[in-house]
C-alpha cells in the first residue's frame, strides 16, 4: 500500500521544487510511474479476501480496481491540463498539480481503509480540492453557484451518515470493515431504524448521484477544468458506489422494503436523464448528464443486493470511469480550438481533424455500450440481475438503453458530421499529446475486454 501512496505524497515537493520547463514533464513521469506501479496491486485481485494489509489500509477484490482506476487518473488529467493552464502563472500551475495530487492521495486513503470513520474523513476530504478546483480554474462566472451547489449538496448528504455511523459504533463496538460482516446481525424494525438506514445510504447516492438529487452534478461538471470534470466523473460519482456497496451489507433487514423507492427513482432517473440528454446544446452538459443516467443503473444493481448486480455495478463503474473521461478529454479539445461548448457552432469537425473523429467514434460507442467492451457486460448484467428481481424493470432498462443509444449517436453526429460551419478557419491541428491521452484511456477498456475477471469484485 505505501509503495503507492508515499510516492503520491512526494509528487507534492516534485511540483514546487522542479524547474518551472521541467514541470509537466517531471509530474508526468512520475504520476505515470504510480500508476504502473499501482497495476501490481491487480495480481492478487482475483482471490478473495484482503490483501496487503497494513494497520489501517487494505485492498480486497471490491476496492483494487477503483484504486488502480484512481491512480491511472493522474497522469491522464495532468496530460489533459497542460494546454489548459499553459498562460498561467508558474505558482498556479504548481498549485494546480498539486491539488490533483492531494485528490488521489485522499482517494488512495478513502478506497483503502478497513475502517469506516477513516474511509467518512477521507470521502469528506475530497470535497476541498474539488472545491477549489471548480471555483478557481472553472471557465465561466457560474463557477461560483457550481461549487456552491456541490459544497452544500454533499455536506447535507453526509452529515445524517457521520451520525448513523456513531450510532453503529456504539452498537456494535466497531466500525472495521473485516469484523462488520461478522458482527451479531442488528435487529431492525422500529421507524427509528428506518431513518439510521436512510442516513447510511443518503449520502452515497448524493454522491452517486441519484436522480432527484443530482443536480448538483451538470453544474459542476459544466463549469469545472477538465481535469475537475475528469476525475468528478471518473473516481468521485464512484466513491458512492464504493460506499453503498460496503455499507449495504450491514443493513441487511430493512434493504428489502426501504429500497423501493429508491430504486424506483433510480430507474426513472435512467429515462428522465436520457431524454435530458437528446435535449442538450452544451457538449459538456450532455456528457454530465448521460454519467446521471448511467449511475441509475448501478444504483439499481447496488440496490437489490445479488452478486450479480454488484459484479455489474462494479464493471460499469470502471467502464463508465474510462469511458466519460474520455468523453471530457474529447468536448476540452474541441472546447480548445472553438471556445465554445455549444455543439451547433463546431459541427462537421470530421473534415477538418479526421483522427479525431477515430476516438470520438470509439467513445461514443463505448458509451452506448457497444459488444463486447466492458460497458455492455456491467449493464447486461444489472439489467439480468433487475429482470430477475422484478420483470417490470425490463420497461425502464430497456427504454433507458434505446435512449442511451440515441443521444451517443446524436452527439456524435453533431460534432463530427455534417458542412463545416462558415465561422470556422483557422484550427489547430490534433497533437500527439491528445492522441496519447485517448490512447490511455481507451486502451484499458479494450484490453479488460479479455480478461474481466480483474473487475468482477466479490464474485470471482
Amino acid at each position: 500500500m505505501l509503495k503507492v501512496l508515499i510516492p503520491t505524497l512526494m509528487l507534492v515537493p516534485t511540483a514546487w521544487l522542479t524547474p518551472a520547463k521541467w514541470l509537466w514533464p517531471t509530474t508526468l513521469t512520475h504520476s505515470m510511474l504510480i500508476a504502473f506501479i499501482s497495476l501490481s496491486w491487480l495480481k492478487h485481485a482475483m482471490e478473495t479476501g484482503w490483501t496487503t494489509l497494513n494497520l489501517f489500509m487494505a485492498t480486497d477484490p471490491l476496492s483494487t480496481p477503483l484504486l488502480v482506476l484512481t491512480c491511472w487518473l493522474l497522469p491522464l488529467m495532468i496530460l489533459a491540463s497542460q494546454n489548459h493552464t499553459a498562460m498561467e502563472p508558474i505558482n498556479r500551475q504548481r498549485m494546480y498539480i498539486s491539488l490533483l495530487t492531494s485528490l488521489q492521495i485522499f482517494l488512495i486513503l478513502a478506497f483503502g481503509a478497513t475502517e469506516v470513520i477513516m474511509f467518512y474523513v477521507m470521502f469528506e476530504a475530497t470535497l476541498i480540492p474539488t472545491l477549489i478546483l471548480i471555483t478557481r480554474w472553472g471557465n465561466q462566472t457560474e463557477r461560483l453557484n457550481a461549487g456552491v451547489y456541490f459544497l452544500f449538496y454533499t455536506l447535507a448528504g453526509s452529515l445524517p451518515l457521520l451520525v448513523a455511523l456513531l450510532l453503529l459504533q456504539n452498537y456494535t463496538g466497531t466500525l472495521s470493515l473485516f469484523t462488520l460482516p461478522f458482527s451479531q446481525p442488528l435487529h431492525l424494525s422500529s421507524n427509528a431504524d428506518k431513518l439510521w438506514w436512510a442516513g447510511c445510504l443518503l449520502a452515497f447516492l448524493v454522491k452517486m448521484p441519484l436522480y432527484g438529487v443530482h443536480l448538483w452534478l451538470p453544474k459542476a461538471h459544466v463549469e469545472a477544468p477538465v481535469a475537475g470534470s475528469m476525475v468528478l466523473a471518473a473516481v468521485l460519482l464512484k466513491l458512492g458506489g464504493y460506499g453503498m456497496m460496503r455499507m449495504i451489507v450491514m443493513l441487511d433487514p430493512l434493504t428489502k422494503e426501504l429500497s423501493y423507492p429508491f430504486l424506483i427513482f433510480a430507474l426513472w432517473g435512467v429515462i428522465m436523464t436520457g431524454s435530458i440528454c437528446l435535449r442538450q446544446t452544451d457538449l459538456k452538459s450532455l456528457i454530465a448528464y448521460s454519467s446521471v443516467s448511467h449511475m441509475g443503473l448501478v444504483v439499481g444493481g447496488i440496490l437489490i443486493q445479488t452478486p450479480w448486480g454488484f459484479t455489474g455495478a462494479l464493471i460499469l463503474m470502471i467502464a463508465h470511469g474510462l469511458t466519460s473521461s474520455a468523453l471530457f478529454c474529447l468536448a476540452n479539445t474541441n472546447y480548445e480550438r472553438t471556445h465554445s461548448r455549444t455543439m451547433l457552432l463546431a459541427r462537421g469537425l470530421q473534415v477538418v481533424l479526421p483522427l479525431m473523429t477515430a476516438w470520438w467514434f470509439i467513445a461514443s460507442l463505448a458509451n452506448l455500450a457497444l459488444p463486447p467492451l466492458p460497458n455492455l457486460m456491467g449493464e447486461l448484467m444489472i439489467i439480468t440481475s433487475l429482470f430477475n428481481w422484478s420483470w417490470w424493470t425490463i420497461v425502464l432498462t430497456g427504454g433507458g438503453t434505446l435512449i442511451t443509444a440515441s443521444y451517443s449517436l446524436y452527439m456524435f453526429l453533431m460534432t463530427q458530421r455534417g458542412p463545416l460551419p462558415s465561422h470556422i478557419l483557422g484550427l489547430e491541428p490534433s497533437h500527439s499529446r491528445e492522441h496519447l491521452l485517448m490512447t490511455l484511456h481507451l486502451l484499458p477498456l479494450l484490453l479488460l475486454i479479455l480478461k474481466p475477471e480483474l473487475i468482477w469484485g466479490w464474485a470471482s
